[in-house]
């Protein structure tokens, strides 16, 4: 600023809370006009979604959707309404994964990051999981990423709908646009995503449920945990409704666990930096809830782990979408299930050495006993919520001794959770 005789500072709104508070900070010791600016890298301003919000306790993302679509006149017809006459078309979308269609080709770019990765181990840097430097899949630049959005659109999206919740042993990104790093770094931006999304559509390319899907994540998911972390940091990293202190067992860094859900989507996140959102949260994530694993522990891991985690969004999605630990204040529920769930969506559950079917045999898959002994001892914290009559109303008809029997195998796993 001295050299160039600068008069005024100004800079463009970080994404992180710490990071606004330093600049905050030191633009307020500067002695000249200072200012932040926001970025168009979102679509909305940081304050609005608490703004929509104020007052109710449960911040509901489906009513923000609705008025973002309506706001940027995104699949809605000319009277106003929705096209296809829904706004959601998430029914539809949860079908398992057989192998056919098949996983698309991955066309991302190929980089390799050898000398990189050698200067980082001859520097000490102490590391985790595997630096694949031959294998780097990941855009460098915004020309990258662009070309990884048009194959997203061309080929994967009209698939994207219908197969977002499935997993499978066979595959390593099924569907998924992989576009979350490139547009969390600011390759790409929204607007142009959706646009290409709903263009896509309107040609005839793409089923409504799949553009309507898609859009949803971004437009919808992505605003709306943002402004959840604006509106309530820097308290809210400290979330912990069920006082959960457990630490992350070894096998989150190694991903050596004989649950083979488990280890397919820990090997994953370890070896490529990523999982899509159902392995993050009805795998991993909801087996640390069921563990009463440390929520802060698990949030520093995810943000350690996944190449497009930034605090943000991956704050708001671990604590109070995975972990349940703002009290269901972003989540209208725990996302917590049995192996019943994870047979259903995947094919993890063929070839398992644990039991998927069985509840306290020392071969049960431990999904089952941890989540009966969840809803078990945190009855007192859950038993208000409407979504989950059903879930209590089952716990009430398990006798003494099947109560009994479902904790000593719970206790079991959980005093043995290294191996597991």
């Amino acid at each position: 600023m001295a050299r160039y005789r600068a008069t005024s500072f100004a800079w463009q709104e970080p994404d992180e809370w710490r990071l606004d508070r330093q600049l905050a900070d030191y633009a307020a010791r500067l002695g000249v006009p200072a200012r932040m600016d926001s970025s168009e890298h979102f679509l909305t301003a940081r304050s609005e979604v608490g703004d929509h919000f104020s007052g109710r306790r449960q911040w509901l993302m489906e009513s923000f959707y609705r008025s973002m679509r309506k706001r940027h006149d995104v699949l809605m017809d000319a009277s106003g309404k929705p096209l296809g006459g829904q706004w959601n078309y998430d029914a539809e979308n949860r079908k398992p994964w057989t192998g056919n269609p098949p996983e698309p080709a991955d066309k991302r770019p190929r980089h390799n990051h050898a000398a990189l990765w050698q200067i980082i181990t001859t520097k000490g840097v102490d590391s985790f999981g595997s630096p694949h430097e031959d294998d780097f899949r990941w855009p460098l630049n915004r020309s990258e990423a662009s070309a990884m959005l048009d194959i997203f659109i061309r080929q994967t999206l009209p698939h994207f709908g219908e197969y977002q919740d499935a997993m499978s042993g066979r595959a390593t990104h099924l569907f998924h646009s992989m576009l979350s790093f490139a547009l969390n770094v600011k390759m790409l931006t929204p607007r142009e995503v959706i646009d290409g999304t709903v263009a896509a559509y309107r040609s005839g390319h793409v089923p409504l449920a799949a553009a309507e899907g898609f859009i949803r994540q971004i437009l919808g998911w992505r605003e709306y945990v943002r402004g959840i972390y604006w509106a309530k940091m820097p308290g809210y990293a400290e979330a912990n409704y069920f006082n959960h202190e457990r630490p992350l067992p070894d096998w989150f860094w190694t991903g050596s666990t004989k649950m083979r859900c488990l280890a397919h989507a820990l090997e994953q996140s370890l070896d490529r930096a990523h999982a899509h959102h159902i392995q993050r949260l009805m795998v991993i994530g909801n087996f640390a809830l069921l563990a009463g694993l440390d929520p802060q522990a698990l949030h520093r891991w995810y943000l350690g782990v996944y190449i497009d985690a930034f605090e943000w969004v991956e704050l708001p999605n671990t604590l109070g979408m995975s972990q349940f630990a703002d009290a269901g204040m972003l989540a209208t529920k725990p996302y917590v299930s049995s192996a019943a769930y994870i047979d259903r969506m995947s094919d993890y559950c063929r070839g398992c050495q644990y039991d998927r079917k069985s509840r306290t045999s020392d071969s049960a898959c431990p999904f089952n006993a941890l989540y009966w002994n969840f809803f078990d001892r945190n009855q007192r914290q859950l038993e208000g919520n409407p979504r989950l009559g059903h879930t209590f109303r089952h716990l009430a008809k398990m006798d003494e001794e099947c109560r009994r029997e479902v904790k000593d195998r719970a206790d079991y796993i959980l005093g043995n959770l290294e191996t597991v």
